[in-house]
């Protein structure tokens, strides 16, 4: 064999075991690299998700008193779980698994109280017998029968003491006035 192929041949096979030892290299570390880069990415992104939030005003205050505070037991063997916000006085925040919520709270006409979620994602609704998590963009429930202990209290009351209706009809009338 000449000697330009013998030399070629080299380093062709130089070449080859580079390339297999660069790819095992890449293997190895790449993940870590690319994991360094979305750590990077995430920690950015997070910092800019976090948005001052506005000053509580008086209405929201008088409607942070009436959100019923602590553990909810709903359907299906579900929970949420509502807290004070820990920086922003009259704001809370509200966790359904894995998710989580900063709300504001709303007195609607009807005295239920509105929870809304300050990016618009979630909408907590409390009444007096039970809440309803929702989603106002797809329009769709979370989860709803959650109930406070505060709201089990009131409706195992009005199982006991049935309110009298606002339309002048009792259990035994049937609704449209005829027996």
């Amino acid at each position: 064999m000449s000697h330009t192929l013998r030399h070629t041949q080299r380093i062709r096979t130089l070449a080859l075991s580079a390339g297999v030892m660069l790819g095992m290299a890449a293997t190895t570390f790449g993940p870590q690299f690319a994991h360094a880069a979305e750590v990077k990415k995430t920690k950015r992104t997070l910092a800019e998700k976090i948005v001052a939030l506005p000053e509580a005003t008086v209405e929201q205050l008088q409607a942070a008193e009436r959100v019923l505070i602590g553990k909810y037991q709903c359907e299906f063997g579900k929970a949420v779980s509502i807290d004070r916000h820990a920086r922003n006085n009259g704001y809370f925040d509200l966790r359904l698994g894995q998710q989580s919520w900063t709300m504001k709270p709303v007195l609607s006409s009807t005295g239920a109280v509105r929870l809304e979620d300050v990016k618009g994602a979630a909408l907590m609704i409390q009444i007096l017998t039970k809440s309803m998590l929702m989603d106002p963009k797809r329009g769709q429930r979370l989860v709803d029968g959650c109930m406070h202990d505060t709201q089990r209290a009131a409706d195992e009351d009005l199982k006991r003491n049935p309110r009298p209706s606002v339309f002048g009809l009792n259990s035994e009338t049937p609704a449209d006035g005829n027996r």
